[in-house]
């Protein structure tokens, strides 16, 4: 089982963030199921601007190159199936 778990930025309002953060998962995770991978082994998190990577929170002042450090999606392994 794995985890897609997509981030944003912190510049727009939370609840967009979130939203966007979600379709970003799942986009990754329809990528993954087409090339044959079982849709219930993969789960989608949209995380939105919650947990940002670096110091660019709401009302400090950031670069470009720092928003985008916190506009990711990482996979995570939870799950080993052994045979």
């Amino acid at each position: 089982v794995i985890e897609v778990s997509s981030h944003t930025d912190t510049r727009g309002n939370d609840i967009d963030n979130l939203r966007l953060s979600q379709l970003r998962a799942n986009d990754v995770k329809n990528y993954i199921v087409s090339k044959g991978i079982s849709s219930n082994r993969v789960r989608a998190i949209g995380r939105g601007e919650a947990e940002p990577i670096n110091n660019c929170k709401e009302g400090v002042q950031c670069t470009e190159g720092e928003h985008q450090k916190n506009r990711r999606t990482e996979i995570k392994v939870l799950n080993i199936e052994r045979k």
